[in-house]
């Protein structure tokens, strides 16, 4: 992959690290301001919350920016809500900051993944896609944990000045490093908005929102569960949450290879298909410390290797208008986040912690159906993108793809703007 590729993703790691490191410094945040950790945790539905209202609308009103100059912008944004969170010496300011972070990251990961599809050959923007998502997953897997090993010895407030200096440094290389890219065509606001009223578009992204609501309803309360169901704690629960977030990085990046070589639609059935298994049997495998890290490992790789696929599937959908798509479809991640913690205690309050996963497979075959009705063809729908729908002749998804260039995620930015560099 190009080097500017791995550049965003740079930038995506320290998006990532910045919307999941409440995780990790919340017994800081908790005993430093004399809060329960109940509230401290509200600052993480408080950036999903923003992020998932904020990126649609900012999307639009960016849609004539520069990519570039958007995507350093969205940094400092970033930088700026971590500078106010290090300094903030009470909660409703520490709360507001996280809201502004919120901001930056609703930008950035949208624009970065187009961005990343735009200056990657056809053949390989399912792994160019995979890579920038890759920054997210190892913002689990390294960031995450290093905020909650630094949150004792610099406070939580030194954990958000590293990452606001991290941020900085991302946006810094970015503008000196990353290409200009231009802007889409300019088009009318009801066009622009015109794919998200696509019946497959509204498909897609209610099945995000409910396979990531069924994920992190699980998630969220993976540590108790542990506790419950293999008797490990402390140290040993790191380690297993460390084999989950290898599985991510492991998924994602497969994901993004199999979205290259095969039918996004099709493969996003069997990968969703063997995720709900998994997640629905999480009480039966999490039984022994090995067994939960095979376990985790399996359930992480399924869940993130789905991002490429879908993100292929909507930019096919409308390739002239992409980037409102994605910022949907990172809207309904993080919907599907915020609402998790909700769901997840009531279940937990109702009938158990035992019974959270089997009910979280059943919303993962709510989000399959789904998956089918959205497959479906219409006679009555008309392609968004033009006489003819990427879509329409898929191939078979045990088929490798023979001509590469025919790629699903076709974006088109202005040739001349690109050759200029």
């Amino acid at each position: 992959m190009s080097a500017r590729t791995y550049l965003l993703t740079a930038g995506a790691f320290a998006i990532g690290t910045s919307a999941y490191i409440v995780s990790g410094v919340l017994p800081a945040v908790s005993q430093e301001l004399h809060i329960s950790h109940a509230t401290a945790g509200q600052l993480l539905t408080a950036f999903a919350i923003a992020y998932a209202v904020s990126a649609p609308p900012l999307a639009a009103l960016t849609g004539r920016w520069e990519r570039r100059t958007l995507l350093v912008t969205a940094l400092g944004v970033s930088a700026f809500g971590n500078l106010l969170a290090a300094v903030a010496p009470n909660y409703p300011l520490l709360l507001a900051a996280r809201v502004i972070s919120a901001l930056g990251a609703a930008v950035y990961t949208p624009a970065a993944t187009l961005v990343a599809t735009v200056l990657t050959p056809p053949e390989r923007r399912g792994r160019a896609v995979a890579l920038v998502f890759g920054g997210l997953t190892f913002s689990l897997v390294l960031g995450v944990p290093a905020g909650n090993l630094l949150g004792g010895p610099l406070g939580y407030q030194g954990v958000f000045a590293l990452i606001a200096a991290v941020s900085a440094v991302a946006a810094l290389a970015v503008w000196r490093w990353l290409p200009r890219v231009e802007a889409p065509p300019v088009v009318r606001l009801r066009e622009r908005f015109a794919p998200a009223a696509d019946r497959r578009v509204l498909m897609v992204l209610g099945l995000t929102v409910i396979a990531c609501l069924a994920v992190f309803s699980v998630f969220n309360y993976i540590a108790p569960l542990l506790t419950e169901t293999a008797g490990v704690e402390g140290v040993m629960i790191s380690v297993l949450l460390l084999a989950y977030g290898l599985g991510g990085v492991f998924g994602n990046w497969a994901g993004g290879r199999l979205t290259d070589r095969f039918d996004p639609r099709k493969l996003l059935v069997v990968l969703v298909s063997c995720f709900t298994v998994v997640l629905a049997t999480l009480p039966l495998t999490l039984t022994t410390p090995v067994s939960a890290a095979i376990a985790l490992f399996v359930w992480g790789a399924l869940t993130w290797s789905t991002n490429p696929p879908t993100q292929s599937w909507l930019i096919a959908l409308a390739p002239t208008n992409g980037g409102l798509l994605l910022s949907l479809n990172a809207s309904a991640i993080y919907l599907g986040v915020g609402l998790s913690g909700v769901v997840g205690g009531l279940v937990i309050s109702w009938v158990g912690l035992l019974s959270l996963a089997p009910i979280a497979g059943l919303l993962a075959v709510v989000a399959l159906v789904m998956l089918f009705f959205a497959m479906r063809p219409s006679k009555h729908e008309t392609p968004l993108t033009g006489p003819q729908d990427p879509l329409t002749d898929a191939q078979d998804p045990l088929t490798e793809r023979q001509d590469p260039p025919n790629a699903l995620v076709v974006v088109s930015p202005p040739s001349e703007g690109l050759a200029r560099q």
